[in-house]
């Protein structure tokens, strides 16, 4: 693989997110991974601030916005990718296991309408499948786990993993959501950590780890096998699987979840507005057992 991406990040603290504006210098073309549509659940607002930011830094630099790519449909935060699309007219890309997901959560929520093919998408990546932002070459690999659909970008040394892995110091994604596995999420991380040690890795969230006063999102692959909390070098598969389902066991649903999941397996788009010009989304409302 050839070329080196310039790659600027862009943090959202509500959500913990980053997005990642990625160009190539030699043609100016550009994508941007995983954007964030801000949302206030407490009101219902939606605000456009976080894409606003990464398509003036794309626009004071001369690069052209082509293509969105996504990591997986996130259960943290709406995607900003339909927003993008509208402004660029870049197309919208992600792994085709979304409709796995997509078949999944179409009951969840009853929402009869929703497509399980995954058109509501522009493209849909096999693993190995490459594309091109320019001169570039994109390289896609399939890392469920997290989710069914998870995919990783490889771009020359930059790798970008979305919920996959965490820095070092915080560990691996969870593996309790519908059609998560613990097991599969081992086997894929070890796949990203058998790349040659200096290749870079991008992440989609941090936390700051207790202890660590800074926020940090990238990483490398020799870095996470020497010091990951849960996956460096001499951990077991059953010993992770063990470690993270217990620790799975323990954590509240994200706070976005409901929101983000509907949202984002039709591409980010909103539901569309009823009569009254108002958009609702969906809660599922159970009773707990008694």
């Amino acid at each position: 693989m050839s070329g080196t991406p310039v790659i600027e990040a862009f943090f959202d603290e509500p959500t913990n997110t980053v997005t990642y504006l990625v160009a190539d210098p030699a043609t100016g073309s550009a994508a941007v991974i995983d954007p964030v549509h801000d949302f206030d659940p407490a009101s219902g607002q939606v605000d456009t601030a976080s894409v606003a930011r990464v398509l003036a830094a794309a626009d004071a630099r001369g690069w052209r916005i082509e293509m969105v790519l996504e990591t997986h449909a996130h259960a943290d935060h709406l995607s900003g990718a339909p927003l993008i699309k509208a402004r660029t007219g870049a197309w919208i890309g992600i792994g085709e296991h979304i409709r796995d997901v997509q078949k999944i959560f179409r009951p969840v929520f009853d929402l009869t309408d929703l497509k399980t093919d995954g058109s509501d998408f522009d493209r849909l990546f096999a693993d190995g499948d490459r594309f091109a932002i320019g001169s570039l070459t994109v390289e896609v690999m399939h890392v469920p786990g997290h989710t069914p659909a998870d995919i990783a970008y490889r771009i020359g040394d930059a790798v970008f993993v979305g919920d996959t892995l965490f820095m070092p110091d915080y560990g691996t994604a969870r593996a309790d959501f519908p059609g998560g596995d613990a097991r599969t999420l081992f086997r894929s991380i070890r796949r990203l950590l058998t790349l040659p040690d200096e290749t870079r890795l991008f992440l989609c969230h941090d936390y700051k780890a207790p202890g660590r006063d800074t926020y940090r999102w990238e990483t490398t692959v020799g870095e996470q096998r020497r010091d990951s909390i849960h996956v460096h070098d001499g951990v077991t598969e059953d010993e992770f699987v063990a470690m993270r389902e217990a620790r799975d066991a323990t954590l509240a649903a994200p706070r976005l979840l409901l929101p983000s999941i509907q949202v984002n397996i039709r591409a980010g788009e909103l539901p569309a507005a009823e009569a009254n010009g108002v958009r609702y989304l969906r809660i599922p409302v159970r009773e707990r057992a008694t």
